[in-house]
């Protein structure tokens, strides 16, 4: 992609200025006619099962670094594959981030980090489990991008998503009609930087009943009584049941829409040789003006 390498070619070319990403902006107007209709149309509706794979982004194989192992490891300069991030999060919206996860940095490393093996979240190894991205937070991310720079050793580690379209046909009435009421408590993941006096109070389903938004995150996500214990249960194994498993290769990039979308991944065995499996990550909002009293002087960091 020539926009790639334009916006690679800046100099000491930071991710997270606003000018470099009005730039990137500018660029994806003009980058390949293909790319852009196939992003705009995931957009629009995203897709029965809420993900969209794609394949052959530029992401400097050859001159890769050895995988970070440091908690809290982002990426600020204009790599190959910082740059597809970015111009994808434009073409979805745009590029958001949040000051208390990972430093407000707009593309963050996904990385196995030593001792932190059965942390939920993108420094552990052990099974995933399904969550909408910061699922507490009012404005959580619309889009999840996740661009595989290096895969796992034994080729085993996947991206495990379930879209609640493919699961509400499964959901008795009686369950469908309490995930909407505001019977369920999320607090913030462990990742996330950020003091709360009590968790936030929710429904799990919202908007059209037809075809609603989900906000759930199964490790953080508590029932506030016992008939939203049995709705969470049901609702955790429906999922399961509709689930899908994608297997990133260098070059792919998978889109979560993360309002229809729970995603998770299964385990792995990272040996911590500096070649383990290694992702990078930016969000999308499709509509950051929600979020304008969070962002100071109009940039893309939510301050909280």
């Amino acid at each position: 992609m020539e926009s790639v390498r334009c916006l690679s070619r800046a100099e000491q070319g930071l991710v997270d200025e606003v000018d470099w990403v009005d730039a990137a902006r500018a660029e994806w107007e003009e980058s390949t006619s293909a790319l852009r209709k196939v992003v705009s149309a995931f957009r629009r509706r995203s897709s029965e099962d809420g993900v969209l794979v794609l394949r052959g982004f530029p992401i400097g194989v050859a001159g890769l670094p050895e995988t970070p192992g440091a908690e809290g490891s982002v990426q600020r300069y204009a790599t190959p594959a910082a740059v597809s991030l970015v111009l994808v999060a434009c073409g979805l919206g745009d590029p958001g981030s949040f000051q208390a996860e990972k430093s407000g940095s707009l593309v963050q490393d996904v990385v196995p980090v030593r001792g932190r093996e059965k942390f939920q979240g993108n420094l552990g190894s052990v099974k995933l489990t399904f969550h909408n991205e910061n699922a507490f937070h009012a404005c959580r991310p619309d889009y999840i991008e996740l661009l595989c720079l290096r895969a796992d050793h034994d080729r085993v580690a996947g991206l495990r998503t379930a879209c609640i379209r493919a699961a509400l046909p499964l959901l008795p009435s009686d369950i469908r009609e309490v995930l909407f009421e505001a019977e369920f408590s999320t607090e913030a993941p462990p990742s996330f930087a950020v003091d709360m006096e009590k968790p936030v109070v929710h429904a799990i389903l919202s908007g059209d009943r037809s075809d609603p938004d989900v906000q759930v995150d199964f490790a953080a996500t508590s029932a506030m009584t016992a008939r939203a214990e049995d709705a969470l249960h049901v609702l955790d194994e429906t999922l399961e049941e509709v689930s899908r498993t994608t297997m990133l290769l260098p070059g792919d990039m998978a889109i979560v829409d993360n309002r229809v979308a729970v995603h998770g991944r299964t385990a792995f065995r990272p040996r911590y040789d500096g070649m383990d499996r290694w992702l990078q990550r930016c969000y999308s909002f499709s509509d950051i003006r929600r979020s304008r009293d969070w962002r100071p002087g109009d940039g893309y960091v939510l301050a909280r």
